[in-house]
């Protein structure tokens, strides 16, 4: 490797707006020569300034380059070859790269095209799971898994089996792509957990009104039994859903419903 060299940095935002991406995030992006992102992360880190105004980009700011779902493979490669020539790049993915993200296509595309001279980074951020939790408590604070439903890559046959052991093994369970089949994977999970436990449905975490949700950054507690009658809140690749277990309960204050998971069961006596 040249000293020349640049650096491959593949960075999480977090689940929504920059207030929620870490430090070492925005320096990353600010520092970066160019900047790879789709039009809604590149909304989200115009909103305070991590990226400037569009059009409104001076000498020292990156140059930004827009992503999109059919050009990750072409940008992967472009991304290769600037760091070749000395550049700094910040590939953004929403959440954390390593969760769902695109930390995976990076290293695969490096081991495809035998690339082992570019310096590749991941800058971890704040996945979707835990800004969900965020919103509706701590349901996650005994076990937990997530399990995505998009079957692009797999068939169901495979994602019926980690749902069902998932939910064989009392683990809090969040799905994410909700949009495919979602009804399908709380109808598996109903066959081996009991329907009055406590379910979250969340859109848009951490995007306050910035995101796709016509009705912003929302979550709405339910239980597994009635689950499948809230399909008008499941609005899109922003909709997670939080199915509890048998120890998850719901408390409510005098401002809203939450729900807790204790580990391990514990009361106020364990602390």
């Amino acid at each position: 490797m040249s000293d020349d060299y640049g650096t491959l940095y593949v960075v999480g935002i977090g689940p929504g707006l920059p207030a929620d991406m870490t430090q070492r995030a925005r320096e990353v992006i600010t520092d970066a020569d160019c900047v790879i992102a789709s039009n809604l992360y590149q909304e989200f880190l115009r909103e305070d300034g991590t990226l400037p105004p569009e059009g409104e980009a001076g000498d020292d700011d990156p140059e930004i380059v827009r992503s999109s779902m059919g050009q990750q493979v072409e940008l992967t490669r472009e991304a290769f070859e600037r760091v070749r020539n000395g550049e700094d790049v910040a590939n953004v993915s929403g959440g954390d790269p390593n969760v769902y993200g695109k930390s995976d296509l990076v290293f695969t595309m490096a081991e495809e095209d035998d690339v082992t001279d570019v310096p590749i980074e991941i800058v971890p951020g704040v996945t979707a799971a835990l800004g969900g939790a965020a919103m509706m408590g701590a349901p996650l604070s005994n076990d937990f898994c997530t399990v995505s439903l998009s079957d692009k890559w797999r068939g169901w046959d495979e994602i019926e089996e980690k749902l069902r052991a998932a939910a064989v093994s009392d683990f809090v369970i969040v799905l994410y792509n909700c949009w495919r089949n979602y009804g399908r994977a709380i109808d598996i999970i109903r066959e081996e957990r009991a329907d009055d436990v406590p379910v979250g449905i969340f859109n848009d975490a951490g995007r306050a009104d910035a995101g796709r949700n016509v009705d912003g950054e929302t979550y709405t507690v339910t239980t597994l039994g009635d689950a499948d009658a809230h399909e008008e809140e499941v609005g899109g690749m922003g909709t997670s859903i939080l199915v509890g277990t048998h120890e998850t309960e719901t408390w409510s204050n005098d401002h809203r419903t939450h729900l807790v998971t204790p580990r391990g069961g514990r009361d106020v006596d364990d602390f």
